[in-house]
């Protein structure tokens, strides 16, 4: 079995962005509308999706500390998803001299992690964490401005600096 070649795959692997540009305290301003609030949610959640992830990644192994066998299993298959599908790069996984399909190692993974999901039980660890996961996301991804404004729905009534220029009198 043998996958396309690198330019042809069209996996989007999201890279996690610098910690001290998401956590950047001056880009953090109020929304003037809601109509801006969603648009800088949209707009921040595909600039920082593998920070989120990350951090809703970390909720969910925070949630499974009183349960120390769950938690080294999911580390364990964590590393497995981040090692053989995100960390590659498009380059195709060989196994014994055999290119393995990105299909293939995707169903395996996902069969892996629902095989233990089941057998932990911890179907409302997972949706709370999920849910932490998504209100940090909102609030942070509705207050921090985006980089560029030029898609903004308000164009030219923003200032040039995406993140204000207010001064406190």
């Amino acid at each position: 079995m043998s996958s396309p070649p690198p330019d042809a795959v069209t996996t989007s692997t999201t890279a996690v962005k610098p910690w001290p540009l998401f956590l950047d305290i001056a880009a953090l301003s109020l929304p003037i509308s809601f109509s801006d609030a969603t648009f800088r949610i949209n707009k921040n959640l595909r600039y920082f999706a593998g920070n989120y992830a990350l951090i809703t990644l970390a909720i969910l192994l925070i949630s499974l500390i009183v349960r120390p066998i769950l938690l080294v299993l999911f580390l364990l298959i964590v590393v497995g998803w981040i090692y053989l599908y995100f960390s590659r790069n498009n380059e195709p996984l060989e196994l014994f001299g055999y290119d393995i399909d990105d299909k293939f190692v995707l169903g395996f993974l996902s069969l892996v992690t629902i095989v233990a999901v089941l057998v932990g039980k911890i179907w409302m660890n997972i949706f709370v964490s999920i849910g932490f996961g998504i209100v940090i996301t909102c609030i942070h991804g509705g207050l921090r401005a985006p980089e560029d404004q030029e898609d903004s729905p308000y164009g030219a009534l923003l200032s040039e600096s995406p993140r204000g220029s207010y001064t406190i009198v």
